[in-house]
């Protein structure tokens, strides 16, 4: 069963950009616009955009700290999306499995 609001995080996640910050914010954990910007060829309003969208679904959240906006992943959000491509995997493995038998038979 596809856990609710799925869709808009693997939507979120279907993005380069996006999956870049992603990445960013595992290596580094949470991070500022300012330092999401830095070593990237992508502006600050378009890191913010890519961050509201991924806000809206969960992903990621944001603090204040000072004067600037902390953004951090949801690792539960994160962790839901991969069990359900694991989920997604199982039943490819499944289906792969039935396939062979029938062809072998």
């Amino acid at each position: 069963m596809l856990p609710k609001g799925s869709a808009n995080l693997f939507a979120a996640l279907g993005d380069e950009a996006r999956l870049r910050i992603v990445s960013r914010l595992c290596d580094c954990g949470p991070m500022s616009i300012t330092g999401l910007t830095e070593g990237s060829k992508i502006t600050r309003q378009a890191i913010t955009r890519h961050l509201r969208v991924m806000e809206g679904s969960g992903l990621v959240r944001n603090a204040r700290q000072g004067r600037e906006s902390v953004w951090e992943l949801d690792r539960l959000r994160v962790e839901e999306a991969g069990r359900y491509l694991n989920m997604i995997s199982k039943h490819w493995d499944d289906a792969l499995l039935r396939l062979r038998r029938l062809v072998e038979d």
